[in-house]
């Protein structure tokens, strides 16, 4: 039996999704070319956040990329060139504005406190100042979380939709 090619109910058609992506990061594999990191010690929201949406938008450049090239190289007959595709993938990230790709801040820390509701994350005990500018008073502590056994334990779908492993759990 043949699937129809398209997201399930809700889905967004990106080529990762958030919690894919914090998993994999916080177990240390540095997904999509980002920093690896120590998994006993963690990260905090912020840079998980930043390291998604520059994955993220570096994949969708290169995608972008690629079809433009392959389109270009059947119109000229040609066959395909990788500089090009590298060329036009920094070009595409150049113009590319942050804000437009995934969701906002603050839909991720929503996202994130899922998680910690479902103990899939925690707290790891460190922390380090955080200060907006030189004339404002200091912010809050830059909290370090990692995964837990329970959510390496978690399977692919509820990582995927944590609010439903949320609400199911509770019934």
């Amino acid at each position: 039996m043949a699937e129809p090619l398209r997201p399930k109910k809700g889905g967004f058609l990106r080529p990762f999704g958030c919690g894919w992506f914090i998993r994999e990061y916080l177990i240390g594999h540095g997904p999509f070319d980002t920093s690896k990191i120590d998994p006993t010690v963690g990260a905090p929201q912020a840079d998980i956040f930043y390291h998604y949406k520059n994955a993220l938008m570096r994949v969708r450049a290169s995608d972008e990329a690629t079809k433009h090239e392959e389109k270009q190289a059947r119109r000229e007959k040609r066959a395909i060139d990788p500089e090009n595709i590298e060329k036009l993938t920094k070009q595409y990230l150049d113009r590319m504005a942050y804000k437009t790709i995934a969701c906002n801040y603050h839909s991720f820390v929503v996202y994130f406190s899922n998680l910690q509701r479902l103990g899939w994350v925690e707290l790891t005990g460190k922390e380090e100042p955080s200060a907006f500018q030189d004339h404002y008073k200091e912010g809050q502590p830059r909290k370090y979380f990692r995964l837990t056994p329970a959510g390496r334990d978690a399977s692919d779908d509820f990582w995927a939709n944590p609010h439903a492993a949320l609400y199911s759990a509770a019934v």
